[in-house]
């Protein structure tokens, strides 16, 4: 087992979300190694109750810090950093002795958000999971420092199943789409958040829907952004500047795995491997 500088950029999804996430490290940090584990036998995970995420997210994080060595820890999943919040599970690596970072979609993404608006007035969509639980109403709280934003969320449920069926587009998914936006375009916010990183999959159909007026805002960038930074500040970023590998696993059938996911990922998705699970992780 690989750690320290050496080792790799652990990451996990329930199943293609995280693809997003995943392109934007491989772009920003191309001499990082990353592994990458889409839990497509148990996906979607933003319909089931959070206790049972939180437990799968466990068994993921420390899969791949135990069998794969991972330096340090993407939750590349809304619903599972909803459930499973970063800073705990940090602690809870922590007390087993091991320093290993871990950064969410959450924080970034909300800062982002506030960072978009002109005039105060946001939206968050996501899953039924990351909406209920009011994780992004604090992170956005947070993030605004004081100032006074409007936030409006909306559930989306359906968008995660035509992504993972590869459907990005068409009749239905756009009828869907003003179905479940009807609540954001309501509100007139001019900044959205997509809150579940299988989104940015559906932009074009929810740009469509909201109008040009409105800048839709992904935490996949900014999510690499703030790895880039908290690599280098724990001295862990290695000095090359090209040459990582990327390694992708799934809990799922692989062939459909690797086959959509390059059609979503790129050319770096090959070879996909089985995931069959690891440690449960500490009782909680």
């Amino acid at each position: 087992m690989t750690s320290g500088i050496d080792g790799p950029i652990g990451m996990f999804d329930s199943g293609f979300g995280g693809l997003t996430v995943a392109r934007a490290v491989i772009d920003l940090l191309p001499g990082e190694d990353l592994v990458y584990i889409g839990d497509t036998g148990r996906y979607p995970f933003g319909d089931k109750p959070l206790d049972e995420v939180r437990r799968y997210a466990r068994e993921l994080a420390w899969s791949l810090v135990h069998d794969f060595g991972a330096k340090a820890l993407v939750v590349a999943c809304n619903t599972a950093a909803a459930a499973l919040p970063v800073h705990e599970l940090e602690s809870e690596l922590a007390a087993d002795g091991l320093d290993i970072p871990v950064i969410g979609v959450i924080d970034p993404g909300s800062q982002a958000l506030v960072r978009a608006t002109r005039s105060g007035s946001v939206g968050v969509i996501g899953t039924i999971g990351t909406i209920n639980s009011g994780a992004y109403d604090l992170a956005v709280a947070r993030a605004a420092y004081g100032a006074t934003i409007d936030l409006t969320s909306a559930a989306c449920p359906g968008f995660v199943e035509f992504v993972e069926r590869g459907r990005t587009s068409g009749p239905e998914v756009t009828l869907l789409a003003e179905r479940l936006l009807a609540p954001i375009r309501e509100a007139k916010v001019d900044a959205l958040l997509l809150g579940c990183t299988h989104y940015p999959f559906l932009a074009r159909v929810i740009s469509e829907v909201l109008g040009d007026n409105v800048m839709l805002v992904s935490s996949a960038d900014e999510t690499a952004f703030a790895l880039r930074d908290l690599l280098e500040a724990g001295g862990r970023r290695r000095d090359r500047t090209e040459g990582g590998t990327a390694r992708f696993l799934s809990s799922g059938d692989v062939m459909w795995f690797e086959n959509l996911g390059r059609r979503l990922l790129g050319p770096e998705l090959c070879g996909a491997e089985v995931w069959s699970g690891g440690s449960p992780g500490p009782e909680n």
